[in-house]
């Protein structure tokens, strides 16, 4: 039986390879899944989140907003010495596409004076490909395989489940958010997520990169470019 359509919870592989080297998937060839939080922390979610996977005995990857974290500096702290990683979700939770490339970058480094991670995720996946570029020496770009959409006040945290299990595979990277709009959704959906996953045999990791090598910005552009050329002989085909 094949997976039912939701662009908004999983994207086709033609659409991710946009971004080829932005990491949606890590595939272990176990059944291995990836729990990632964005947006937080912030006091009225984040430690919620934290006690439930205390008590799920789960390590997990948050990726912060750096005004969240300057507010909230215990609570950042909170999150590592739980055992979970950090990463960068910019400063203010910009979207790359309304703004200027050099605006962006500085963004995202303001943000990472606080988080000080080599991971990167942009809110709402969207950034410009002069941003993509600029930041990939630097950063592990990740994204994600499977959206919870919990952060949808029109949605039930029993969609919010579904939306998960219905995507979820090996090397799967889940995002949920700890932030006021999925509150409801995230606090009732994630215990379900979890003891799920756990009783098909799934474990949980965290996501790090212990060390990153340089990219060059051309081989870069030239695979992108490989892959715009691609996808124009399709759209001439049909």
């Amino acid at each position: 039986m094949s997976k039912r359509i939701n662009l908004k919870v999983h994207l086709p592989k033609w659409i991710t390879k946009l971004f080829p080297l932005a990491v949606w998937t890590l595939p272990t060839g176990e059944k291995v899944v990836y729990l990632t939080f964005d947006d937080g922390p912030i006091p009225e979610v984040t430690p919620q989140v934290l006690d439930i996977l205390k008590e799920k005995n789960i390590e997990a990857t948050f990726f912060c907003v750096g005004e969240n974290v300057w507010r909230y500096p215990e609570l950042f702290e909170h999150i590592k010495d739980e055992g979970h990683n950090v990463g960068n979700h910019t400063y203010n939770h910009l979207q790359g596409i309304k703004c200027s490339r050099k605006y962006y970058v500085d963004n995202i480094e303001k943000a990472n004076n606080l988080i000080g991670s080599n991971m990167f995720r942009p809110p709402h996946g969207l950034m410009k490909q002069s941003q993509y570029y600029s930041i990939l020496n630097k950063y592990k770009i990740v994204m994600w395989d499977v959206i919870s959409c919990d952060y949808d006040s029109d949605l039930s945290p029993e969609t919010c489940f579904r939306n998960v299990i219905d995507y979820v595979g090996d090397g799967s990277i889940i995002t949920f958010h700890d932030s006021l709009k999925a509150e409801q959704n995230v606090l009732n959906a994630l215990p379900k997520v979890i003891d799920y996953l756990l009783e098909e045999g799934y474990t949980f990791r965290k996501i790090e990169f212990p060390g990153l090598k340089p990219i060059k910005s051309a081989t870069v552009q030239q695979k992108f470019q490989e892959i715009r050329n691609n996808i124009n002989k399709l759209i001439k085909r049909a």
